[in-house]
């Protein structure tokens, strides 16, 4: 079949839609902006909403027999060497979710990475798959988590053949990649699924000298958030299916029984519009973009007190396999503050908001979309950051535990402690408790703890004394960690 990467059917049928003038008795209630608050027009243009309509009965008809949305996810999937690709308006959580819900279900076992996002820990909550923990590859030095590598999931297949498949993160927020045709072979041997949560390298397939993508080393589930490193509009994912190990059709009714019934068409058109960007242009826009980030990189590396995290840092034996040189990830423990205090300056005095922030990093995520007008801004905030470190010490100290510390126990799965009888503690007396719920410092968004797990004193000093220092903790009943919420014992 031949392919048009010219054509944008979700794109085109808005088009249609408009110039035909359709008059809807359906939602939604605005009414193609005319009932509209005129404030709301006012800041949001009315093109927001003449692009907000049905999929079903507004852009295609009712029983969608123009295949507008089919199309479109066929085109995507060429694009990126899948063979069959699905669309989502609620970000990859729920891509992640409904990929997992297709590999493995209630009890039985699912090999995970544990450096895996809350929407995994979420995915486990909603199940009650069991998860087999693979540790990330911890760099001490800098107290950072690279994926684990494929003899990791060798080990771990080992010493549970039973497991349904494995789940990893590629590439981690920060940039690190796993080796995934290594991982893929390890689940391939024994006729198991491997799911790539890869929300992060929407942009990997187009260009060669950005890491391997999913579907290229053989993965058989892939999730994706256009969103993030692409040019979709927020909570636009999708994700794609390649192999026998999975049936679309299942995967399809799981992500079903997770989506929304009143999916946005506007988010579906950042998808096709991107997916056209991308095949049309990808390698030269992600090629001024790599060739930017060098020179952003260097110049960055020649302010006192930073460093930019590389290849060098990165990558090797005990840490990740490649990584992605886009997320500039900066290290600001020279200038004697943290990534918290950094980016809170940077916010308050230049209206630049970085990515993510951490004890001693910072990460200015640069896409295609980035020029030398935005990066000179960048550059600018970051010379003057330096300048202005003194008024930033002392910086409150986190107290970071070992690679061996941060290990907590699975006592319970999570699905059960998180539905079970619950009771809300003083911090103070959280030791040997089993959690009842996530405690997730936001970005990244990797739980330190889950529920299920015994909480230990070095896990519970690090997260008090991340927060004193700045730390997010989002998903926390009390995100302030005066108390935490733990599975009830009787009589306790």
């Amino acid at each position: 079949m031949s392919v048009d990467h010219t054509r944008a059917p979700v794109l085109e049928a808005l088009a249609e839609h408009r110039k035909l003038g359709r008059l809807s008795f359906t939602p939604p209630g605005h009414k193609q902006a005319r009932g509209a608050d005129p404030e709301v027009r006012e800041v949001l243009g009315d093109a927001v909403f003449h692009g907000d309509l049905l999929a079903s009965g507004g852009l295609d008809d009712r029983r969608m027999k123009g295949q507008v949305l089919e199309r479109a996810e066929e085109l995507m999937a060429d694009a990126v060497h899948a063979e069959h690709t699905f669309f989502t308006t609620c970000g990859s959580s729920l891509s992640v979710k409904s990929a997992m819900l297709a590999t493995a279900g209630p009890h039985e076992e699912l090999l995970v990475g544990r450096d895996a996002h809350k929407s995994v820990v979420s995915g486990l909550i909603l199940s009650g798959i069991r998860p087999v923990w693979v540790e990330p590859r911890w760099d001490a030095e800098r107290h950072l988590a690279h994926p684990p590598s494929a003899e990791d999931y060798e080990k771990a297949f080992a010493a549970h053949p039973d497991a349904r498949g494995a789940l990893v993160t590629s590439p981690t927020p920060y940039g690190g990649c796993a080796d995934l045709r290594g991982i893929a072979d390890v689940c391939h041997r024994r006729s198991r699924p491997l799911i790539v949560d890869e929300a992060w390298g929407a942009h990997l397939p187009f260009h060669p000298n950005l890491p391997s993508w999913a579907m290229d080393a053989g993965a058989d589930i892939c999730v994706t958030s256009i969103h993030k490193m692409g040019s979709g509009l927020e909570q636009g994912s999708v994700f794609h299916l390649q192999g026998d190990l999975i049936d679309p059709a299942v995967l399809k009714s799981r992500s079903d029984l997770l989506g929304t019934t009143s999916p946005s068409v506007l988010l579906y058109a950042g998808l096709d519009g991107w997916r056209r960007q991308m095949a049309l242009h990808g390698r030269a826009l992600l090629g001024a973009a790599l060739e930017l980030a060098a020179d952003v990189r260097a110049a960055i590396e020649e302010i006192d007190g930073l460093h930019v995290n590389d290849g060098t840092d990165f990558c090797g034996p005990q840490a990740a396999d490649d990584f992605d040189p886009l997320p500039v990830v900066i290290d600001v423990s020279g200038l004697g503050t943290t990534g918290y205090r950094a980016a809170d300056w940077l916010r308050e005095h230049k209206a630049v908001d970085v990515h993510l922030a951490d004890h001693r990093r910072i990460s200015t995520q640069l896409t295609h979309a980035d020029e030398r007008e935005t990066t000179g801004r960048l550059l600018s905030a970051l010379r003057d950051l330096a300048r202005a470190a003194p008024q930033l010490r002392p910086a409150p100290r986190v107290d970071l535990p070992s690679p061996t510390a941060l290990r907590l126990a699975q006592i319970d799965l999570p699905r059960d402690a998180y539905f079970g009888p619950t009771a809300d503690v003083p911090v103070v007396e959280a030791e040997g408790r089993i959690a009842a719920e996530m405690l997730t410092p936001y970005p990244p968004g990797i739980p330190a703890v889950l529920p299920g797990q015994r909480l230990t004193e070095p896990v519970l000093r690090y997260l008090r004394t991340g927060v004193a220092a700045g730390m997010n903790l989002p998903d926390a009943a009390d995100p302030g960690l005066a108390t935490v919420r733990v599975v009830h014992e009787p009589g306790g």
